[in-house]
Protein backbone atom coordinates (compact mmCIF):
# COMPACT_ATOMS: atom_id res chain seq x y z
CA UNK A 1 0.00 0.00 0.00
CA UNK A 2 0.98 3.69 -0.89
CA UNK A 3 2.21 5.26 2.85
CA UNK A 4 -1.19 8.32 3.48
CA UNK A 5 0.74 10.85 5.02
CA UNK A 6 -0.35 13.20 7.45
CA UNK A 7 -0.54 16.05 4.46
CA UNK A 8 -2.82 14.12 2.63
CA UNK A 9 -5.23 12.62 5.30
CA UNK A 10 -5.34 16.32 5.97
CA UNK A 11 -6.60 16.83 2.29
CA UNK A 12 -9.06 13.89 2.36
CA UNK A 13 -12.67 14.07 3.33
CA UNK A 14 -14.04 11.63 5.77
CA UNK A 15 -15.73 9.76 3.79
CA UNK A 16 -13.01 9.56 2.05
CA UNK A 17 -10.61 8.78 5.25
CA UNK A 18 -12.78 6.19 6.31
CA UNK A 19 -12.53 4.56 2.99
CA UNK A 20 -8.60 4.50 3.23
CA UNK A 21 -8.82 3.33 6.64
CA UNK A 22 -11.08 0.00 5.44
CA UNK A 23 -8.13 -0.41 2.64
CA UNK A 24 -5.11 0.39 5.56
CA UNK A 25 -6.56 -2.37 7.48
CA UNK A 26 -6.95 -5.13 4.76
CA UNK A 27 -3.44 -4.29 3.29
CA UNK A 28 -2.14 -4.34 6.89
CA UNK A 29 -3.76 -8.06 7.38
CA UNK A 30 -2.50 -9.40 4.04
CA UNK A 31 1.33 -8.16 4.34
CA UNK A 32 4.04 -10.10 5.27
CA UNK A 33 5.62 -9.44 8.63
CA UNK A 34 8.47 -6.96 8.33
CA UNK A 35 7.50 -6.08 5.11
CA UNK A 36 7.28 -2.31 3.60
CA UNK A 37 4.02 -2.82 2.95
CA UNK A 38 3.42 -3.91 6.27
CA UNK A 39 4.96 -0.83 8.01
CA UNK A 40 2.88 1.62 5.21
CA UNK A 41 -0.06 0.57 5.93
CA UNK A 42 0.69 0.35 10.15
CA UNK A 43 1.95 4.57 9.18
CA UNK A 44 -0.69 4.88 7.17
CA UNK A 45 -3.22 3.92 9.50
CA UNK A 46 -1.63 6.03 12.15
CA UNK A 47 -1.75 9.06 9.95
CA UNK A 48 -5.59 8.45 9.02
CA UNK A 49 -6.85 7.64 12.82
CA UNK A 50 -5.11 10.97 13.84
CA UNK A 51 -6.54 13.00 10.93
CA UNK A 52 -10.01 11.80 12.52
CA UNK A 53 -9.23 12.44 15.56
CA UNK A 54 -8.89 15.57 15.38
CA UNK A 55 -12.27 16.26 12.76
CA UNK A 56 -15.52 17.19 15.04
CA UNK A 57 -16.87 13.81 14.92
CA UNK A 58 -14.06 11.79 14.68
CA UNK A 59 -14.64 7.81 14.06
Amino acid sequence: MKLITRFEAASRSTRELHALHSEAVVAFAHAARGSEARRNALSSLHNIEAELAMRPHGF
